[in-house]
């Protein structure tokens, strides 16, 4: 099957092949043997419902919990009590690790374009009995309104207008008024990440909150800016550490600035202006 979902992006025009592509998946999805996984996640003890292939490979076995979010524990505002935005957050697994930091006390607002995986993360949510997790079904963008999103088991920004799902657009800074201000951001949305910030700028400049995002420096990024461009979107005071994309430690941005030529991931940490907020 995945011949002929290269096939067709490779023969065929995007307006052609993401329609074919999107009847695959959910054909695969069909015939998929559906099950429930428990791991560890991060020390968590969480089920995870397994819906696809990708899923099977990702989350079906323990996961370390990630240098970032160790990080952010450590050194941030990640812990209880919290409210926290997971911006590109696939079928909820990290979402389901930071509801676990945040208990019931806190909020993690979890959001995601493409509907499948929006649907499994509603579920795996539920099957943990998450009632601090919530699930919306949209993609990040720098405006309100709406946008063609390539509807892929990982799934980005299309392209092309008119390719692909019409899925609404959200901003941060209209999350940030919908559900609260969040104490962290996580975003990891696959090369769209200016746009996410540029929606964010007055949730960073108003609230400061501590932030986390994967740079796609390779596979999209490079689209709609430059990596310069990313670090002016971060507001002055911050606190920049950044690590290589798949894994390793953080180092300050000053002692890794190598690392920005490939993939890599950044943590910010606001100014320690203001203490913790704990939400009702």
């Amino acid at each position: 099957m995945s011949w002929v979902r290269r096939a067709a992006s490779a023969l065929l025009p995007g307006a052609v092949a993401e329609p074919l592509r999107r009847l695959l998946r959910r054909f695969a999805v069909a015939r998929f043997r559906a099950y429930d996984a428990r791991h560890r996640y991060g020390g968590q003890s969480l089920v995870v419902h397994i819906a696809d292939p990708l899923a099977r490979g990702w989350y079906d076995h323990d996961w370390d919990l990630g240098a970032e979010v160790a990080l952010l524990q450590r050194r941030g505002r990640l812990r209880a009590g919290a409210r926290v935005f997971d911006v590109g957050a696939h079928q909820g697994v990290v979402a389901l690790l930071l509801a676990g930091i945040v208990g019931p006390e806190g909020q993690v607002v979890a959001v995601e374009a493409v509907a499948h995986n929006a649907r499994v993360a509603t579920r795996n949510a539920a099957a943990n009995g998450f009632s601090q997790l919530t699930v919306v079904h949209a993609a990040i963008g720098d405006a309100d309104g709406w946008l063609w999103f390539e509807d892929r088991w990982n799934g980005a920004v299309s392209r092309q207008a008119g390719v692909g799902a019409r899925v609404e657009a959200l901003t941060i800074d209209t999350l940030a008024a919908r559900f609260g201000a969040p104490d962290v951001l996580f975003i990891d949305v696959e090369g769209f990440e200016l746009h996410a910030l540029r929606g964010a700028a007055g949730t960073l400049t108003r609230h400061q909150p501590d932030l986390y995002v994967e740079a796609h420096v390779g596979a999209g990024l490079e689209r709609y800016g430059s990596v310069a461009d990313l670090l002016a979107l971060i507001p002055a005071g911050y606190e920049l550490f950044v690590a290589p994309g798949e894994a390793g430690d953080f180092v300050a941005l000053e002692a890794g600035r190598a690392l920005l030529a490939e993939r890599f991931r950044l943590v910010a940490f606001a100014p320690r202006t203001s203490e913790i907020r704990v939400h009702d």
